[in-house]
């Protein structure tokens, strides 16, 4: 029997999977690399192996180094959560190869699934539903592009052996097929290390439902109902809910059955999730396999109330499965939404940067966080931007989505830009609520979920201000010897004249001079661009009450040095605090040069220099936390010169090159 469990993963998915470990009173074995070296799963293990540098193939993906951790430590089983390791048949066998029991299914399953091109033929045999496509062998550009137009556009190029919205794009024409060939083949080798691609007939407007089924070593198999994945940006989930709104019971079983029946197909062992395309007739066609846990497992856990990672442990021990499918329930309403590092304005670009203020909801029945960082924490540009899964379920949808309106208004962090204000903004959308999904959600509502929000500005200007003169006013008192002395003060107070000090704040991307006249105890008005107002309130922590005009607000604020976040009304909004001798910051960017929008590496340079090119056109492709940006021309031009080449490590915010605008 299992007692010691190596983990190899980092993150979240590994502080998930070391709680049901300690809760079975099991050992814990975490790894790590040079980056997370203070991670929150290496600190919650009882034991932690360092394996290797920053970067996942120096580390994570080193399976050798993975189990000769767990050998050193005497770990007799490895569970691999999702992700690095999971889906990797070569290591799965090499656990095995060493006695050590591999926390998931058979290699000959893994191998079954691994290549999207095989498991869609063991399917095909099986008789579940198929898209039409091309999965075989021939890689060959020109041929690949013959599929594509036999297929007829749009069709959707994706990684045989990957996931996770790495190696994936959608095509809309002949033209540009082969351009976004190369780039799906980089990104497909960059994080599988195989570049291998299907084309398949890309769907319009589809959902996106998946089934969670586990098999045990005993030939007993069930499927804990079905989960709606629709709600993704970059190929990827952001919104995962548990059931699928609108699904019939008669549709849930039929599609249920079907992905036993890619289970068993493979005779598979373990937990597994099997992805359908559903069309608005209802016709559903398989899409993937994927033979380990998924991301979104918490929203089937709170339906069901099951422990899927304690599951795992005791299949994979030789139990047999806790329930028969007549014995799974299925009990309100769960939604996850994962927050990101990233900046929903900028294509969901993932950021960086040190998480300098964190505070969360607190959590109960109704609201669980998976989380692997700590405020102070640095997200890197080594691994997926995650900052953690927030979970919510109520008895029925409407109240979930309640539930995760308020959790994510109360989530709050600074220091990197986050996804928190748009997601809040998507749970309180009319489509989101009407549970008008497919996979399209975004674009469909991007005018609702996009569109600025200035209706707070004088309440987030007001509190800005406040809380700045607050901080003034604190700082006197504390170097003051004699704090009644209207001589140690810097609250403006003179004799005879009117008692104002002078703010220069930014709000965002706007600028505002404030003279803030002290009328009264924590009272002030305030005279600025948006005219005059009367404020009133108090400051705890971080917790603002203001009275604006006669009208209260609550409000947090996180400060760090001159920098501020305001946390307001579910959104977030960044600030500053300029000296007035300096005037408002200027934020714009170097017109002979394009930057780099995050930390990362050059890939390849797209034109040379001194060739005209016509706006949009690529110029230098980034890759970052797994995924490919390219950087396109602003305008009509030419390339002078670049700055860096293809394999430089660049930093956020360096000038890439220089570009030379055509005159009108």
């Amino acid at each position: 029997m299992i007692s010691k469990i190596l983990i190899a993963n980092r993150g979240e998915i590994a502080c998930r999977i070391i709680r049901t470990v300690k809760k079975l009173g099991l050992s814990s074995v975490a790894v790590y690399s040079d980056a997370d070296a203070n991670a929150l799963h290496v600190n919650m293990a009882d034991e932690a192996v360092h394996i290797g540098e920053s970067m996942a193939n120096a580390s994570y993906l080193d399976f050798n180094k993975v189990i000769q951790a767990a050998l050193a430590t005497g770990a007799d089983a490895i569970h691999p959560g999702y992700g690095f390791l999971s889906e990797n048949a070569g290591f799965a066998k090499a656990c095995s190869d060493n006695g050590l029991n591999f926390i998931g299914p058979p290699v000959e399953s893994i191998e079954a699934m691994g290549s999207k091109s095989a498991a869609k033929e063991i399917m095909q045999s099986a008789g579940v539903p198929l898209l039409s496509g091309y999965h075989g062998d021939n890689q060959e550009p020109d041929f690949l592009q013959s599929q594509a137009a036999k297929i007829g556009y749009p069709v959707l190029l994706k990684a045989a052996a990957g996931g996770g919205g790495k190696g994936m794009r959608i095509v809309e024409s002949a033209e540009v097929f082969h351009e976004a060939l190369a780039a799906a083949q980089r990104e497909a080798t960059n994080a599988f290390a195989d570049q291998l691609m299907l084309v398949e007939k890309y769907l319009l407007k589809p959902r996106h439902i998946e089934i969670q089924v586990f098999c045990d070593q005993l030939g007993n198999g069930v499927y804990l109902n079905e989960r709606d994945c629709s709600i993704q940006r970059r190929h990827q989930k952001i919104i995962e809910e548990a059931p699928a709104p609108g699904m019939s019971q008669s549709l849930r079983d039929k599609m249920g059955t079907a992905a036993l029946e890619c289970a068993q197909a493979i005779n598979y062992v373990g937990a597994g999730t099997v992805e359908f395309l559903l069309d608005a007739n209802g016709d559903f066609y398989f899409m993937e396999m994927n033979t380990r846990l998924q991301v979104e497992h918490p929203v089937t856990e709170m339906i069901t109330g099951f422990d899927l990672v304690e599951w795992q442990i005791l299949v994979a021990n030789g139990l047999p499965l806790p329930v028969q499918q007549a014995q799974v329930p299925l009990m309100g309403h769960a939604i996850e939404a994962r927050i990101y590092a990233e900046d929903p304005e900028q294509e969901f670009l993932p950021q960086t940067g040190r998480l300098s203020y964190l505070a969360t909801p607190d959590e109960s029945k109704h609201v669980r966080i998976d989380t692997g960082v700590n405020q102070g924490d640095e997200i890197s540009i080594y691994y997926d931007p995650m900052i953690s899964k927030l979970i919510v379920w109520d008895i029925d949808r409407a109240s979930a989505s309640r539930r995760l309106t308020q959790a994510l208004s109360e989530y709050h962090v600074a220091g990197v830009t986050t996804n928190i204000s748009f997601l809040h903004a998507l749970s309180q959308s009319s489509g989101f609520a009407e549970a008008d999904l497919d996979t399209s959600f975004i674009q469909t509502h991007s005018q609702v979920l996009f569109s600025p929000n200035t209706e707070n500005t004088p309440v987030l200007l007001a509190a800005a201000a406040f809380a700045q003169l607050q901080a003034n006013q604190q700082a006197t008192l504390c170097a003051a010897n004699d704090p009644h002395s209207p001589w140690s003060q810097n609250n403006a107070w003179r004799s005879n004249e009117a008692n104002q000090q002078n703010l220069n704040l930014t709000l965002g991307d706007k600028g505002f001079n404030i003279a803030a006249e002290h009328t009264g105890d924590n009272e002030y008005l305030l005279h600025s661009q948006l005219g005059r107002q009367k404020v009133q309130g108090s400051m705890t922590g971080e917790q603002i009450r203001i009275n604006v005009d006669g009208r209260s607000h609550s409000l947090a604020i996180a400060r760090h040095d001159t920098d501020f976040t305001l946390f307001f009304d579910g959104a977030n909004t960044q600030g500053h605090l300029t000296p007035p001798d300096i005037g408002s910051a200027d934020n714009t960017a170097n017109d002979t040069g394009l930057q780099a929008p995050m930390n990362g590496k050059i890939v390849s340079v797209l034109v040379q220099p001194n060739e005209p090119v016509s706006q949009g056109t690529g110029l230098v492709v980034m890759e970052a936390m797994k995924m490919e940006h390219t950087i396109k021309a602003q305008a009509d031009g030419m390339v002078l010169q670049f700055h860096f080449a293809p394999g430089d490590l660049v930093e956020g915010g360096a000038s890439l090159l220089d570009f030379e605008a055509s005159e009108d």
